[in-house]
């Protein structure tokens, strides 16, 4: 099967490698915006690494990284809720921490890379994307479905 190029994110692909194996043998890890959630999180650490050095953004660097990491936090935690309704509310706090994300990325630009700035902006976008879709679907949808995880003890 041939991917779609539109939704290719450069250096995801090398990172999923490096991903532990028990986060991918969990259900958790088919969700798309849950992948390039924890991506950004793990991308976020060394842009905080730049942004805490000039005494301007310190403060910006520790809300940006509490916001990326939230976004896979709460997918992570709404996937284990039982009902749809449940699972489209911690989606919804995803999503707002995505936008969250996107406009202290925004505030931090004058100190970025300006590629590494829109590599970031293109990740949250899909995200919001996704989280968009997904929510309404959650919310219509019945009981949780992870039959297929394996977990061992």
């Amino acid at each position: 099967m041939m991917k779609d190029k539109r939704y290719e994110i450069d250096g995801f692909d090398e990172w999923a490698q490096c991903v532990h194996e028990s986060i991918k043998q969990d259900g958790v890890w088919k969700i798309r915006a849950y992948q390039l959630g924890l991506f950004l999180a793990d991308l976020c650490w060394e842009d905080v690494d730049v942004l805490s050095k000039d005494l301007r953004t310190r403060s910006l660097a520790d809300q940006l990284y509490r916001a990326t990491g939230s976004i896979s936090a709460n997918i992570a935690e709404g996937f284990s809720k039982s009902t749809g309704k449940d699972r489209a509310r911690y989606l919804e706090y995803a999503l707002g921490s995505a936008r969250e994300s996107r406009d202290w990325y925004f505030k931090s630009r004058h100190l970025l890379d300006e590629g590494i700035f829109q590599h970031r902006m293109a990740v949250l976008a899909q995200i919001v994307r996704l989280l968009v879709t997904m929510i309404p679907q959650q919310r219509q949808s019945g009981t949780i479905r992870d039959p297929e995880a394996l977990y061992d003890a």
